[in-house]
């Protein structure tokens, strides 16, 4: 039997070198322009003690006064946002950092001692990113390996996670054409890490780690898990299983062996929740809802039905014909089976015909001249307070004069209503006082905040109201 703990910690630093789970990103050279990877022999991973002398040609070693210069000391307004690694920094490095270096905002992620991850996912990081280079994957600026200090270097990407724009409390609408150049942009980047003579296996594809720049181009990030895949005759990498639940392949999470397959799982679920708007795993949903894969999956391929679960608020944006070649492709890339999943590859050239289609260019074309925006927020004065606003101005004569005893001017007595509970005011034919004047989220929690919100950088501490976060790293024991 297979157990999981989202608690574990790492058992002792990796200092003295590299383990098997670190691998090493052998089979590719850099390639930024060319999405297929090219076969080549690079220099084996570096350990601790060499990455603190030397490091990779094009990456930079800062030292850890400098990094906390770039970000004012680590103020926690700075903060971009904290996961299981540690607490990322938005930061500028320029002349007042490093002499000589050209001004340059970059992300600058510090490693928590007591965190999920540790020094083999920081190795594995800087090895893998190091002696990588393509569009479609961040690139790595530097690191810093000072002491006990573990930090890395990383461009600044303008527009945050994929994560956040689905799923946020308060969004701008994220049309059908935006989602499938994000879903076409992280599939580059699996292809190109499968595509080396020994394929480079991700192994946490999921929502958070997927970065936007400011055109919205994607990025994969996070290389900690990433691992290196089967060679010669082997058919596998036999690991402990970690990843993220809900994401990770189910043949993985049974046996432990590890394929490029297993990344077009992972790659079939965010591509999901893109088409849906819903999250992997939702414990607020009716329990038959909770796992999205095992629900929506067998609707994808009725016709009917999908149209029924596809977002809502993409309506208008995307061809029939479109909608229904993407959730054949979601379908098969979610296949229990591993060998009827696709490759990559052909997920890449499933997209381009699909972008290439006169009906996405015309609904692409219609909606460009729109210039529609759908946006996603809390009225500015809620509906309970217009209502009490329009009852203190109502004329009060009729009461006043029964609650005296002042007969009314015709004479006549005026009729007593029956009802025995104070009446709200409103018809039946109204809507209820806590109907919402807004198209929320799918997964909206009910506590919307303003739009300055979008610019607010997140708190390092939690208020005891948010949700626990969705995300669970597995762990096999």
């Amino acid at each position: 039997m297979v157990w999981f703990s989202c608690w574990a910690r790492r058992t002792a630093p990796a200092c003295a070198g590299t383990s098997a789970e670190a691998g090493g990103p052998d089979g590719l050279r850099k390639c930024k322009s060319d999405s297929k990877a090219i076969s080549s022999v690079l220099a084996p991973p570096k350990d601790v003690e060499d990455l603190q002398t030397e490091g990779y040609g094009n990456v930079n070693i800062f030292t850890y006064n400098e990094l906390r210069a770039a970000t004012k000391n680590f103020r926690p307004d700075q903060i971009l946002g904290e996961g299981g690694f540690g607490v990322v920094y938005k930061g500028v490095i320029d002349e007042n950092v490093r002499i000589g270096f050209p001004s340059r905002q970059v992300a600058v992620k510090e490693l928590n001692p007591e965190g999920f991850q540790g020094d083999k996912e920081w190795l594995a990081e800087v090895n893998y990113l190091g002696q990588l280079s393509h569009a479609n994957l961040v690139e790595l600026i530097g690191y810093c390996c000072e002491g006990s200090h573990r930090l890395l270097v990383y461009e600044y990407m303008a527009c945050g996670s994929l994560e956040k724009h689905l799923f946020r409390r308060v969004c701008l609408n994220m049309p059908w054409s935006t989602r499938m150049k994000i879903a076409l942009g992280a599939a580059r980047g699996l292809e190109y890490l499968h595509g080396a003579e020994r394929s480079i296996i991700y192994r946490d594809f999921k929502t958070s780690n997927i970065l936007l720049d400011a055109d919205y181009n994607a990025k994969l990030s996070d290389f900690g898990l990433a691992r290196t895949g089967p060679s010669g005759d082997q058919t596998h990498v036999s690991t402990r299983v970690m990843g993220t639940y809900g994401y990770a392949a189910p043949e993985y999470v049974m046996t432990g062996h590890l394929t490029a397959r297993s990344d077009v799982y992972g790659f079939g679920v965010v591509l999901l929740e893109m088409i849906i708007g819903r999250r992997a795993v939702d414990k607020s949903r009716p329990s038959r809802e909770h796992n999205l894969v095992e629900w929506a999956r067998p609707l994808l391929v009725h016709n009917r039905k999908l149209f029924r679960i596809i977002d809502p608020r993409m309506e208008g944006q995307y061809s029939t014909k479109a909608a229904i070649e993407v959730a054949s492709l979601c379908y098969r890339c979610l296949s229990q089976n591993p060998k009827g999943r696709p490759t990559m590859s052909q997920v890449v050239e499933t997209f381009e015909e699909v972008q290439s289609m006169p009906e996405c260019q015309d609904i692409l074309l219609q909606n460009c001249m729109t210039g529609s925006v759908t946006l996603y927020e809390v009225p500015k004065e809620p509906v309970e307070h217009v209502e009490t606003e329009k009852a203190k101005q109502e004329p009060t004569a009729k009461t006043d004069a029964v609650a005296v005893g002042v007969p009314p001017p015709n004479g006549k007595p005026v009729p007593q209503s029956r009802r025995t509970r104070p009446a709200n005011g409103r018809s039946k034919s109204e809507p209820p006082l806590e109907c919402k004047l807004y198209i929320p989220s799918p997964d909206s929690d009910g506590h919307q905040l303003g739009l300055e919100a979008l610019a607010s950088p997140p708190s390092r501490n939690s208020s005891r109201d948010d949700p626990p976060p969705v995300d669970e790293d597995l762990y096999k024991i």
